[in-house]
């Protein structure tokens, strides 16, 4: 399915306008399955990202995984290196981490999501990603 020549395997679905207060940008959501294990497509226009956040949960839940599906992002864990997202790129967030994730700059960038269920998962949105940290993210080379 295309937009705005943004080609990709799953529907990039409504606007993301239920949780607009915390992304940068404008995002697009679409459920792709329901029940204990929730699978959403997360679509985000180039420079879209979302705020530090922090995914709860124990006995196993409040992981969250990211299958990076079509265009070009970033994940960032507080304290790391940000991690540069390619279509087939896997990343396995573990419950408590402060992290982000999002478009690059020039790309859109699209993955499907869900959390590990569990006991007491929830999710603890944070302050935005600046400008600054984002304009700091590399331009080229290996990790850009």
């Amino acid at each position: 399915m295309a937009f705005n020549g943004f080609d990709q395997i799953f529907p990039l679905g409504e606007r993301n306008d239920a949780f607009a207060q915390y992304f940068t940008g404008q995002s697009y959501l679409a459920p792709l399955a329901s029940g204990s294990v929730p699978v959403s497509n997360v679509s985000f226009e180039p420079g879209c990202r979302n705020n530090w956040h922090i995914h709860h949960g124990s006995a196993g839940g409040g992981d969250q995984i990211l299958l990076c599906t079509a265009g070009s992002g970033w994940y960032q864990a507080e304290g790391e290196d940000p991690v540069s997202l390619e279509p087939g790129a896997v990343v396995r967030v573990p419950a408590g981490t402060k992290h982000w994730h999002g478009a690059k700059a020039d790309s859109w960038f699209s993955h499907v999501a869900f959390i590990t269920p569990g006991e007491d998962v929830s999710n603890e949105w944070l302050e935005p990603v600046t400008d600054e940290v984002y304009g700091a993210l590399p331009k080229n080379g290996v990790n850009a």
